[in-house]
């Protein structure tokens, strides 16, 4: 990677500050001349071509270039990558170049397919040039796949009408679960705002809850028919749609209004719905455009189909032996390792085991000891003890190198200073320290055992828990950075003389009916009540809790009454196989075919780690299926991260993924900022690639959509580093700072990339134009950017949005599904906790948005404009009440009491369930309509913060008096409401321990996403106690009671840290 510009302005940011829009750029022709001249920043490539023409008329061998139409330029992007850029719609500013240099190249033929091959590159991150240039079979043979299915799709996406195209973009976010108490509460009744589109009318109309939107739109038509006069034909019911008004989401037909969230968050906020009467001839344009994209890039393949290929003669199936007839024991040659970091007294070994997801097939097999400086040299056979016969299909090989030292030494010389953390105490005294990591597939992706030389680039980052030294759970890519990394060179021998394949499916079912048939089938394991109760009370434990071997072998004995009395319970069953022995796995894959369907949630934790078996994950995928896009959604993160534990590009996950993307517009934006926002990290780029290639040829009018998004970000993190430039460099003032973003985002370049887009927080809301005088950045570390937007669907709604840059949200956006997740529970159990889960976004390497919840103010601020002193503003506990009491009045301050109320419960329990730290005043927000939510999730899972060794927070979560002060309505006598408020928290608590599981589960799918405080199996631990998961009902509500009490018996704790906070941070 180049080294950053901290020294000067970015040459593409300070366009027109300095009232210059020129920029200097050396243009290199094939001819050998050198040019160089003034072009406008804001140029597009095609218009600083065709300067460039005119000025290589007055030089020598102009005549030797040929028509400009044959020629485009190359340059170096920031990311130090040779870039073509065929699509000249892009304008200079946007290309960035790292230096400006552009080199004019010959074009080579097939220039549409180039464009668009151009687009998808930058749009994902990656030319696709260096995923051509990858000498990899596997890659090749999965990109012509998903070419050949991508291109399918789009056939099949011209065939559409426009009301399935409609309905496959922009559909209405549907909830289940009851509504009679908020219905009766309403007395049946909602008041509905009704615009009609391309008119200034709007109308008022009164609808039973229990309305069809057909009803509904009858409704609104023939009110609109009196506005007009008779003879105004304002067409009929058929002619219109009828669509959110501030966003693009659509309520169809057959839709009842008592359905649709938006209208039932409506009815929580005592708020009337705005609904907007939208023509199906503006629909149909937009479907029009859409597809009209489509016909131009299959245009041209059709115009040219390639030549067909002559009738291949049918040769003899190749030969090739089954691995279960290899009875040798695997083996593999160690030749040797270069570039070992260590230090010259250190002595090097090299560990390797056999692993089949955690579990250890056999013993680790240990090199001998090598004391070389340079190249350590071993040219030695490792022999592991077990049969190739019984290999698992998703055997890996894992390498650890590490020094050996004789003693501890207090002050070491080596670069590797991270190792003090992982030394390993041996006997004798010696201690072992790990140097690099690196893990390989036994078979290759077509079941074929490897054989022969391989060179492995290694890993040096070292996770928290370590397994003999190995990293099992480490990816099997190598390291891309190999300049520099160590090299373990190693041999795969050859067992046959032909390849050693795994059998295919038919094969191993088989095999199982074979054993079947071999034994008695009256003796296939069926337990008596004795077994059933402790089968029973096996199955009931959480997903951390470990099986003793005595306990597996129950499971495996009895695995049928498994299947008929506890189905959920698989993954303890798969966790007893023995994956080492190929009869064993026959067994279960011909059990897994009659295996009763599990539910989505409970077919997530099959994606872990632990269950590598392609068959099992392709169970756990058709399980996956049964869910609608909006249950997707909500589990589309951990989806994303589990695809690291996919050894192999072409899986069922992916294919699955890219299916249910390719057919909603919603997931398939939140699928690509997933992968895009990780592109950055050597491990999963090449992966993720692959599948973000797929997306985007199978969804061709997306590309333009996302294309506007990715330049919008790139101008904002442009206008942030401006700001932090400004402030480290030359101490300018606030004032001074601000003028300057002001200027920047006037800039006609910015105005343009930053207007008419999708949100990427919410992919249905359009974005019209900043509104420049009202953005601002924030006076914190990062110098966030406060953007402010207009909505372009609702005149007069503004769209707030906060840019970081520097921060890691990914973090954020997890406690913030989770939060999510438990809002969806609770109303599933109809109990609503008025919960604030805003949106957050990663959007790339320590960069993301958050979504700003309009009318709210933090804790803090509430605090401080009621008093006069700092110190004393955390002790008013009149402040909130009061602020309450001016934003509401009557029966409305009654509602934001309540509201307030049901939000501090769940907060209260969600917090403490996730064990959220870091919790002052600046940090709890509280709407006018009266919910109160957190913000800022840096410290989740116990991770408190502390100082001088003392932890500053010393309670399970916040409760403090001002709170109850508002709870009771200001009335300390007011009991009932705080044995109500108690109440709430209890059942939201309940809730959440009944899917203890689930929590666990999402959880552990994260742990290889590299988040700061979820490394390992421990963090996840905290869940399980704060959950009191093994104990009873009554013994986990003695914990929390006991939990609720030490909350308000502390509280004083939480206002002296408040008064510091409010001291430190006056502003």
């Amino acid at each position: 990677m180049p080294p950053a510009k901290t020294d000067q302005l970015d040459l593409w940011v300070e366009s027109g500050l300095d009232g210059d829009d020129q920029v200097m750029v050396d243009f290199l022709l094939p001819t050998g001349i050198y040019i160089q001249m003034e072009v406008p920043r804001e140029s597009t490539i095609q218009n600083i071509k065709l300067l460039l023409w005119k000025e290589a008329q007055t030089y020598p061998l102009f005549s030797l270039l040929g028509e400009m139409e044959g020629h485009m330029f190359e340059c170096v992007n920031q990311a130090a990558v040779h870039e073509e850029l065929e699509d000249e719609t892009r304008r200079l500013c946007d290309v960035r170049p790292f230096l400006p240099v552009l080199k004019l190249i010959t074009r080579n033929c097939g220039r549409a397919e180039r464009i668009l091959d151009s687009k998808i590159g930058v749009l994902i991150g990656k030319g696709l040039h260096e995923l051509d240039a990858l000498q990899d079979q596997e890659v090749k043979d999965f990109r012509s796949k998903m070419k050949r299915i991508s291109e399918e799709k789009m056939q099949c996406m011209q065939l559409m009408s426009w009301g399935e195209w409609l309905r496959s973009c922009y559909s209405m976010t549907l909830e289940a679960g009851s509504l009679e108490n908020l219905i009766d509460k309403h007395e049946g009744v909602i008041k509905i705002t009704m615009h009609y589109d391309q008119s200034q009318d709007t109308s008022s109309l009164k609808v039973s809850l229990h309305c069809t939107v057909t009803e509904l739109m009858d409704l609104a038509l023939k009110k609109w028919q009196t506005t007009h006069v008779p003879e105004e034909d304002i067409g009929f019911r058929s002619d219109y749609v009828l669509r959110v008004s501030r966003k693009l989401e659509f309520l169809f037909e057959d839709h009842h209004l008592n359905q649709c969230k938006y209208i039932r968050d409506c009815l929580l906020t005592n708020e009337s719905p705005h609904l907007t009467l939208v023509h199906c001839d503006v629909v149909k344009a937009m479907f029009e455009k859409e597809i009209s994209t489509i016909g131009s890039v299959l245009a041209w393949k059709t115009s040219n189909p390639p030549l067909p290929l002559p009738p291949k003669k049918r040769l003899p199936t190749q030969l090739h032996t089954c691995v279960w007839k290899v009875h040798s024991l695997f083996r593999i040659h160690l030749v040797k390792g270069n570039k070992v970091n260590a230090e010259d007294a250190a002595k090097i070994q090299v560990r390797a085991g056999l692993f089949h997801g955690t579990e250890l097939l056999c013993k680790t097999a240990v090199s001998s000891e090598s004391s070389s400086r340079s190249e350590h040299v071993w040219n030695k056979t490792l022999e592991f003890d077990i049969a190739v016969c019984d290999l698992p299909r998703m055997a890996r090989l894992c390498f650890a190198i590490y020094a050996v030292m004789d003693k501890v030494k207090k002050q070491r010389s080596t670069k590797n200073t991270h190792l003090n953390k992982y030394q390993t105490i041996r006997k004798a005294g010696k201690v072992h320290y790990p140097i690099a990591w690196v893990n390989t597939m036994v078979f290759d992706y077509r079941g074929q055992l490897k054989t022969g030389d391989i060179i492995l680039h290694c890993w040096s980052s070292f996770p928290d828990e370590l397994e003999e030294m190995l990293n099992p759970i480490g990816t099997i890519q190598t390291n891309p950075y190999t300049e520099n990394a160590t090299e373990l060179h190693i041999s795969f021998p050859e067992y046959s003389t032909q390849p050693v394949v795994f059998p295919a499916f038919d094969k191993i079912l088989e095999k199982a009916a074979e054993i079947a048939g071999a034994s008695d089938s009256m003796t296939m394991g069926r337990g008596g009540k004795k077994f059933y109760i402790e089968l029973k009370e096996i199955m009931e434990r959480d997903p951390l809790s470990q099986l003793c071997e005595n306990e597996k072998d129950l499971i495996w004995t009895l695995r049928h009454d498994c299947r008929e009395n506890f189905p959920q319970s698989l993954p303890k069953l798969l966790l007893s196989v023995k994956w080492s022995k190929h009869e064993d796995m026959a067994q279960l894959q011909a059990l897994l075919q009659i295996w009763p369907k599990l539910s989505p949630r409970d077919a997530l934790e099959l994606l872990d780690f632990n269950y590598p078996d392609q068959y099992v994950r392709e169970f756990a995928v058709n399980c996956l299926r049964d869910m609608s896009d909006d249950e997707l959604l909500q589990y589309l993160l951990q989806l994303v991260q589990v695809l690291r534990y996919e050894p192999y590009y072409d899986c069922a996950l992916s294919r699955f993924l890219l299916e249910r993307a390719q057919s909603s517009r919603k997931i398939g934006h939140f699928l690509f900022w997933h992968l895009r926002s990780e592109m950055y990290m050597p491990a999963v780029s090449v992966h993720f690639a692959l599948i973000l290639e797929a997306y985007c040829r199978g969804c061709i009018p997306h590309i333009e959509v996302l294309k506007k998004q990715v330049e919008a970000l790139s101008k904002l993190k442009a206008v942030n580093e401006l700001i932090k430039f400004g402030t480290i460099k030359t101490k300018t003032k606030q004032a001074h700072l601000k003028e300057a973003m002001m200027t920047c985002l006037r800039q006609t370049g910015f105005i343009e990339t930053l207007s008419d887009l999708h949100s990427p927080l919410n992919p249905n809301i359009l974005l019209a134009g900043v509104n420049v005088e009202r953005c601002k950045y924030m006076d914190s570390k990062m110098k966030p950017l406060w953007i402010v937007y207009n909505n372009k669907l609702l005149g007069g709604d503004t769209v707030d949005i906060i840019f970081k840059n520097g921060d890691d949200l990914r973090q954020d956006m997890l406690t913030l599904q989770i939060l999510r997740l438990m809002d969806l529970l609770w109303k599933e159990a109809n109990l609503e906790y008025r919960i604030v889960p805003y949106g957050c976004l990663a959007t790339g390497d320590h960069s993301g948005l958050i979504e700003v919840v309009s009318s709210a103010d933090t804790i803090a601020n509430i605090q401080k404009t009621s008093s006069n002193m700092a110190a004393a503003a955390a002790f008013n506990k009149d402040a909130l009440l009061n602020w309450l009491k001016d934003k509401n009045s009557g029966d409305a301050l009654d509602k934001a009491i309540e509201e307030f109320t049901l939000s501090c419960a769940g907060y209260c329990v969600a917090t403490y369930v996730l064990g959220i730290g870091d919790r002052h005043s600046d940090n709890i927000m509280v709407r006018s309509t009266g919910q109160l939510f957190h913000i800022d999730f840096g410290h989740i899972l116990g991770n408190f913060k502390s100082k001088f060794g003392i932890k500053r927070e010393r309670v399970p979560f916040i409760l403090t008096h001002d709170f109850i002060h508002v709870i009771q309505q200001g009335k300390t006598s007011n009991t009932e409401k705080f044995g109500n408020f108690r109440q709430y928290c209890e059942e939201a608590y309940l809730i959440l321990r009944k899917n203890g599981n689930l929590f666990i589960t999402l959880f552990a799918l994260m742990l290889t996403a590299g988040l700061p405080e979820l490394t390992s199996v421990k963090d996840i631990q905290y869940l399980k106690d704060s959950l009191a998961l093994g104990k009873t009902d009554e013994e986990a509500l003695k914990q929390f009671r006991q939990k609720f009490d030490e909350a308000l018996r502390e509280s004083w704790t939480t206002k002296v840290n408040w008064m510091a906070h409010i001291v430190a941070h006056p502003s």
